[in-house]
C-alpha cells in the first residue's frame, strides 16, 4: 500500500521542446485517478508554430535563465495544498532532483535527466548533442533552434525519418541559450547527502544526449542516507522517450513504482 496520498502530479518540461510532449503521459495519468499539470516555461505557452516564428528575435525567451524556469516550477509546485508529485524529462529531469532535494515534493521522477553540478557530462554523445545549444560562439540575445540534423542525433536516432519528421514540427521550438548554460553553474546544485522524498531515475539504452553512464552516474552520486532512491533502465529507448510507441510502458513502472512508496 502506497503512503502517497496524493493525486496531483506536476510535469516538468525539458529543453527544446514544447509542453504539450506530456499530453498523452497526462491524459494517461489521469486515466489512473491522477490529476495534473504540464506548465510551459515561462515565454513558451504558445504554439510549436508560434514560437518558431519568432526565432531568433525572442528577447524575453532569450534573457531567461535555469534559475527563472526553476523558480516557475516552484510556484506551480506551491500552488497545490499538499506537496505534489513531480515528474521530469532531461532538463526537467534535473528541475526534478531541484524540487525533491528542495523537500518540495512528495515524491520525484526524473526520466533521463541532466545530471545536477558535481556530476561532470564528458560523454562525446551528451557534448555533441548538445553543446550548440549553449551558443559560446553566438549572441545571447538570441535563441537558439535545434536543426532537424541535430534533432535525429539528439532525440530520435533510431526512428524512421517520417516518424522524426513529425516528432520534429510537432515539438521542437527555440530555446534559451542562457538556461543552457545555468546547468553549469549553482543553479543546477542539489545536496546529494541531504535526506529526500522519494526518487526514481530512469535512463534508456539509446538515449544519445543524455546517455546510461551519464544517469548512473547521476544516481550514484546521491549519498545512501536511508532516503528512497532508485533507477531504471530501458531498453530501446532514445531521449524522445516520452513519445515513442513504448512510452506507456514507462508510465506504467511509474505508476507501480509510485503506488509502492
Amino acid at each position: 500500500m502506497s503512503s502517497l496520498k496524493t493525486k496531483n502530479i506536476v510535469f516538468v518540461t525539458g529543453a527544446f521542446v514544447n509542453s504539450s510532449s506530456w499530453d498523452d503521459w497526462r491524459l494517461y495519468f489521469e486515466g489512473k485517478g491522477y490529476q495534473t499539470i504540464a506548465p510551459a516555461w515561462p515565454f513558451k505557452n504558445a504554439s510549436t508554430s508560434e514560437l518558431r516564428r519568432r526565432q531568433p528575435h525572442d528577447t524575453d525567451l532569450a534573457r531567461l535563465t535555469l534559475n527563472e524556469v526553476i523558480d516557475h516550477y516552484i510556484k506551480a509546485v506551491k500552488s497545490f495544498p499538499e506537496k505534489p508529485i513531480v515528474i521530469g524529462h532531461s532538463l526537467g529531469g534535473l528541475m526534478t532532483q531541484i524540487i525533491v532535494n528542495r523537500d518540495l515534493a512528495a515524491a520525484g521522477v526524473a526520466i533521463h535527466p541532466v545530471p545536477p553540478l558535481g556530476v561532470f557530462p564528458y560523454e562525446f554523445s551528451f557534448l555533441k548533442a548538445g553543446w550548440k545549444a549553449l551558443g559560446l560562439f553566438s549572441s545571447l540575445k538570441k535563441t537558439y533552434l535545434m536543426s532537424f540534423k541535430d534533432w535525429q542525433y539528439a532525440f530520435v536516432n533510431g526512428m524512421a525519418l517520417q516518424d522524426q519528421l513529425d516528432a520534429y514540427e510537432k515539438y521542437t521550438i527555440p530555446e534559451s541559450k542562457t538556461v543552457a548554460r545555468g546547468g553549469l553553474t549553482s543553479a543546477a546544485k542539489v545536496d546529494f547527502k541531504k535526506p529526500h522524498p522519494p526518487l526514481l531515475i530512469t535512463s534508456g539504452s539509446e538515449d544519445t544526449i543524455i546517455p546510461v553512464h551519464l544517469n548512473v552516474r547521476n544516481y550514484k552520486r546521491y549519498v545512501p542516507n536511508g532516503s528512497v532512491l532508485d533507477y531504471k533502465e530501458f531498453p530501446g529507448r532514445n531521449h524522445f522517450v516520452l513519445g515513442q510507441p513504448t512510452w506507456k510502458e514507462d508510465a506504467d513502472y511509474i505508476i507501480e513504482w509510485l503506488n509502492k512508496q
